[in-house]
């Protein structure tokens, strides 16, 4: 007869998470890294009463804000390279729906995460309970449905025994390298307190280990007879390049093959930036050495990357007659994209197979020459945009102080702004997930409660927090968590007053200057945000820097500081890096009474001509 344990059903997903391990570089350890929570009455009976049985073996960190804890679950993620995830719960309503912006985030980014949202009673008898959200025409929906469209996988459950196949399907999900994505588990407030008869069995250890899909062998032929066919071959390195831990593997490879390398904003740091084939970012936001090489390439071979807008120039940065896209990708939907060729595979196991394939093909000379010749040329740029002033600095000077002050071997994170595109183009990364960003969603809010995340997965780092003013506004408060966690950052506050990006693409498409920057929103007092006192509220380290130089200065005083630490600094909110770069496609009105709109339309519709729209 069946061995079974009565336990709530709360109880059940608690044990059953501390049940499920891996192993990192031969150490066995939880899969679970821990668990976010801040409870309300749709949880706090029930999953909070079964992590606090479970507390030693699954730590419980509290937050100040769901989307802000949701994102520092997905930013350990992003850090441990998919290899560990962790859990978010919340209560139903607000503190639910909080978290779907991180749910898409992960989504986008392609990120496990677990989201357990309290829900309405199962049983329906108290409805409308306290926050339940009504539908007039579907007594089944709830506010958790939101999450449906965003998360990989999502279940309801209604009774507690359900949350056996859930939780297994679940593990399937966050541990799939092709399905990876958000999974969320809708618990009805009532359920969660409900006991059942659980198998033992339910409850065995359970050690996922990272599958690698090796390549299909009529893809890998056509894969190896356009690559041996290409003159100009470019690989772009995608966030997949790192999942699959297929740093090494890329570094061989190119180096083998002669084949210039460039980054999208997940890829950054799949090769060191110093590495003479490493051609820097790519697209929108790209260097001029990783434009000219892809606007020439005959084959480009996409690695573990989703090829989105700002890695393609909007489909108008890949110019030669006949170019093909080599799609080495372990989710067939991106290795499919722009009919290109796909090559369905672990991005490691993958490139292993084309090497061998090749036998001694390698790229010409002239063309591994014409690679490194625009490197120089991108540095020499790079380096005058980034050098100090004893003016207003902009975004890349103090880019530029940051890493003077604090090097490559520090973890940048970001996610939002012009930042993003900054630090894509002239930040220098070192080892591999060094550069953090999120800019498959570009998230506002993300950075500093993404900080925090890393910090838990990567304590021994050095993490420094890059954002702006407009981000910070938005989420500042794990600030204090990272304070009483004792987990320290580093954070960087730009101050341009207001949404100095947005302002600037504005301009470029002929707006005016409108509803941005505080001094063109409506306003009877200009705001005097002392972002330094604020900081200092909450516990933090807080200093004002007023040049570029106090600002390195700044940066070196807080290495020695025992807790989280903020600076600010004022900026330029009008200049942006003019080297390197390509165009977006970012709709012009068709018809305006204002001759600068027109005027961009113009120039909108010529830009248009270069996309290539074959899918």
């Amino acid at each position: 007869m069946t061995k079974t344990i009565r336990l709530t059903m709360a109880q059940a997903l608690t044990r059953f998470m501390t049940r499920q391990m891996t192993v990192i570089d031969g150490r066995k350890m939880p899969i679970f890294g821990g668990v976010w929570a801040i409870f309300g009455h749709g949880n706090v009976a029930g999953v909070g009463e079964a992590l606090y049985q479970v507390r030693d073996e699954l730590p419980t960190y509290r937050a100040h804000n769901e989307q802000a804890m949701a994102h520092a679950a997905i930013a350990f993620a992003k850090a441990s390279f998919r290899r560990r995830f962790m859990a978010a719960t919340s209560s139903i309503g607000p503190g639910a729906t909080n978290m779907v912006t991180a749910a898409a985030l992960a989504h986008v980014n392609r990120l496990p995460v677990l989201l357990l949202p309290g829900d309405v009673f199962a049983n329906r008898a108290p409805d409308p309970v306290l926050q339940q959200v009504e539908s007039f025409g579907d007594g089944t929906v709830s506010a958790n449905d939101v999450f449906r469209p965003v998360s990989r996988y999502f279940d309801r459950i209604t009774r507690p025994e359900q949350i056996i196949p859930a939780l297994n399907r679940a593990m399937q999900v966050l541990t799939d390298p092709a399905e990876c994505g958000p999974v969320t588990l809708s618990l009805c407030q009532d359920v969660q307190a409900e006991a059942f008869d659980y198998p033992e069995s339910f409850f065995a250890e359970r050690v996922w280990l990272p599958r690698r899909p090796q390549p299909d062998a009529t893809e890998l032929d056509a894969a190896v007879a356009a690559l041996k066919s290409a003159k100009k071959p470019v690989i772009i390195a995608g966030g997949g390049v790192l999942y699959s831990e297929a740093t090494a593997t890329l570094k061989t490879f190119a180096e083998r093959r002669g084949i210039p390398v460039m980054e999208t904003q997940a890829g950054k740091s799949s090769l060191p930036h110093v590495h003479a084939l490493n051609m820097g970012s790519v697209g929108v936001t790209g260097s001029s050495a990783s434009n000219l090489l892809a606007e020439q390439a005959d084959v480009v071979l996409a690695v573990g990357t989703r090829l989105q807008d700002f890695t393609t120039g909007s489909w108008a940065l890949f110019k030669a007659d006949g170019a093909k896209i080599v799609g080495l990708n372990v989710q067939p939907f991106d290795a499919y994209k722009h009919s290109g060729l796909p090559l369905v595979a672990d991005a490691k196991a993958g490139l292993e197979a084309l090497d061998e394939k090749l036998g001694s093909w390698k790229s010409p000379a002239a063309w591994v020459s014409t690679a490194k010749a625009a490197k120089a040329a991108w540095l020499k740029a790079a380096k005058a945009v980034t050098d100090p002033t004893n003016s207003l600095p902009s975004d890349a000077q103090a880019i530029g102080a940051v890493h003077r002050a604090r090097g490559s071997k520090a973890t940048l994170v970001c996610a939002s702004g012009g930042l993003p595109g900054e630090l894509h183009k002239l930040w220098p990364a070192g080892a591999p997930g060094s550069y953090h960003l999120d800019y498959g969603y570009s998230t506002m809010g993300y950075e500093i409660a993404g900080g925090l995340g890393v910090k838990i997965a990567r304590p021994d780092q050095d993490v420094i927090v890059m954002l702006g003013d407009g981000s910070y506004m938005m989420a500042n408060s794990e600030i204090a968590t990272s304070v009483m966690l004792g987990n320290k950052l580093t954070i960087v506050v730009l101050d341009n007053g207001g949404f100095g990006c947005i302002n600037r693409l504005q301009m470029a498409t002929g707006g005016a200057n409108f509803n941005n920057l505080f001094r063109d929103a409506m306003h009877e007092v200009m705001p005097e945000i002392d972002f330094a006192a604020h900081a200092a509220s909450m516990g933090a380290v807080a200093r004002k820097a007023a040049s570029i130089a106090e600002l390195e200065r700044a940066l070196k005083q807080a290495e020695k500081d025992d807790r989280t630490s903020v600076i600010v600094i004022d900026t330029d909110p009008l200049i942006s890096t003019d080297a390197g770069g390509h165009w977006w496609d970012v709709a012009v009105p068709e018809v305006s009474v204002r001759p600068s709109v027109n005027k961009a339309r113009k120039d909108y519709e010529k830009k248009r001509k270069m996309q290539h729209l074959v899918n």
